[in-house]
């Protein structure tokens, strides 16, 4: 039976607080002190020569990490799924890192920009050197993971293509893939929102958002994701944030465009071919009615991957749409941790 509160967990969650000194001074002036968590499996505690594989965790856009204990209805939160995964058995132990790349303007996609802060530098080169100097991991690539859901999914996506020294499989769930699906048709929305409401500003958008309560009107999403996927990534080195499109018209900036596309997974493939086939696991999901069309997206990245000659994938299609998939996070780790299991 679930029980409507929180279990207790056969493994251990050990909660941190992070500085990070990438973060300091960042242009958005958010925290450079972040939350971080580690999960300990059962009987880490019992045979202090044992090692482990480690599984990065990383959120969706807006996602701040105490978000992750949330809970759906008659449902278990993701901590105590992954204490379930490992106490039962089902798969090989883990340690899992679960870090916060929150920002402001929703999120950072995990990359570094000079419109949000210097996020994969945290991660990579903060966040996991920290859990392998205090933590029993096996601190090669081979045994490294990254996994994550929606703007985590990307970031689980580009983070070992950027950084295949560091992460030798990834799990993406509904990750941001195929741009001109997922980001794109929003765009005649968001116009229309500026037009109306704001004058064709994004600053007076930003200036009413935060003067009353967050994601209260219809279009606050999309306006939102639209600005802050350009700060992270169609924004200059002196901070100048620049939107693919025409705020009054909605007529695209094929110059801009294309600095986004340069960020898509499913084009940043065939040049990061050599990372990709170094990977010891990649796990794609997504549900067959995702709302932001990221069924598609998924679909275009296992294709980008079968083009550069990586066919060892687990793909699967789901009947779901966008939110509601906390259980399949468990099956991702799952995954990574039996392929990354010596």
């Amino acid at each position: 039976m679930m029980l409507p509160w929180s279990i207790d967990f056969a493994g251990r969650l050990d909660e941190h607080s992070f500085e990070s000194e990438v973060l300091k001074s960042n242009p958005l002036g958010d925290p450079h002190v972040r939350p971080l968590w580690v999960y300990v499996p059962p009987g880490y505690d019992d045979d202090p020569d044992r090692r482990y594989p480690s599984i990065y965790l990383i959120q969706g856009l807006t996602g701040q990490l105490d978000m992750w204990r949330n809970r759906s209805a008659f449902r278990k939160n993701p901590p105590e799924l992954m204490d379930e995964l490992f106490a039962s058995g089902e798969a090989p132990p883990a340690i899992l890192v679960w870090v916060d790349c929150w920002t402001s303007l929703g999120g950072s996609q995990f990359i570094d920009s000079p419109g949000t802060g210097r996020y994969h530098t945290y991660l990579c080169d903060e966040v996991v050197p920290w859990a392998d100097a205090n933590y029993r991991t096996l601190a090669e690539a081979a045994h490294r993971g990254i996994a994550g859901k929606s703007s985590g999914g990307y970031g689980a996506m580009v983070t070992p293509m950027l950084r295949p020294d560091l992460f030798g499989g990834l799990a993406t769930h509904a990750g941001d893939a195929l741009f001109e699906t997922c980001y794109l048709p929003d765009f005649r929305v968001s116009v229309r929102a500026l037009r109306d409401g704001y004058d064709g500003s994004f600053e007076r958008f930003w200036e009413d958002f935060r003067s009353r309560p967050p994601l209260s009107k219809r279009t606050d999403h999309v306006l939102l994701n639209d600005w802050c996927m350009a700060a992270c990534y169609s924004t200059d080195e002196d901070g100048t944030v620049h939107v693919p499109y025409d705020t009054q018209t909605g007529k695209l900036k094929p110059e801009v465009w294309e600095r986004w596309l340069a960020w898509d997974p499913v084009r940043m493939a065939a040049r990061y071919d050599e990372a990709l086939r170094s990977l010891k696991a990649i796990y794609i999901d997504a549900g067959n009615r995702d709302d932001v069309y990221l069924d598609l997206g998924a679909e275009a990245f296992r294709r980008a991957l079968e083009e550069i000659g990586v066919t060892d994938v687990h793909y699967e299609l789901f009947d779901g749409t966008h939110m509601g998939i906390e259980y399949r996070y468990a099956m991702g780790v799952k995954y990574l941790a039996e392929r990354l299991t010596p």
